[in-house]
């Protein structure tokens, strides 16, 4: 799958869930320990802020504290809307070998846009158990990333961005492999 494409449907996936959280539940946990569904979004619309500079071939040093704040103010939902639209244009319009500055290092921008899916389509499972959505994600989508992510895995475990791999029993489907992987317990 195009990875253009890939990254505006992982959007789309989370963006799903954006709608059915109640008014009541923003601050309600998450299955990302010490995160409220507040903070999920907000990490999440915070992705998708960085996306456009950082496609733009930014560093973070000049990107600077622009960014700095709260990503969500009095409307999240309108937030995580035009973050996500923003996103899903600077993606569509960048050459997929410019080199992306990130913090751990220079990749070209396909390698970020998968990064930034695989956040987007867990995290989408992670609201969904938060707020009593639809926790299915689209088999597509995870059998792309969970072939990506495979090569991924131990680097990003020793970088300390995902917890231990959880145990399935041996007719776990690919979504929950999937989440296994990213330490998720399903």
């Amino acid at each position: 799958m195009d990875v253009v494409i890939l990254h505006r449907r992982a959007c789309a996936e989370f963006g799903s869930r954006v709608p059915a959280i109640g008014s009541g539940q923003w601050q309600d946990p998450t299955p990302c320990e010490g995160w409220s569904v507040r903070d999920l979004v907000a990490h999440i619309v915070d992705e998708c802020r960085w996306t456009p500079p950082l496609l733009a071939g930014l560093t973070i040093d000049e990107v600077g504290d622009r960014l700095a704040g709260d990503p969500l103010g009095d409307d999240p939902v309108g937030a995580w809307e035009a973050a996500a639209a923003a996103a899903t244009q600077a993606a569509a319009d960048v050459d997929r070998d410019r080199t992306v500055h990130l913090s751990f290092g220079n990749f070209p921008a396909r390698f970020y846009l998968r990064q930034l899916a695989a956040d987007h389509v867990v995290h989408a499972w992670d609201l969904a158990r938060a707020v009593g959505a639809d926790e299915r994600l689209d088999p597509e989508l995870v059998d792309v990333l969970a072939a990506w992510f495979a090569r991924q895995e131990e680097a990003y475990r020793a970088a300390g961005a995902i917890g231990e791999r959880q145990p399935l029993p041996d007719d776990a489907d690919a979504q929950a492999r999937l989440l296994a992987a990213f330490g998720r317990s399903v």
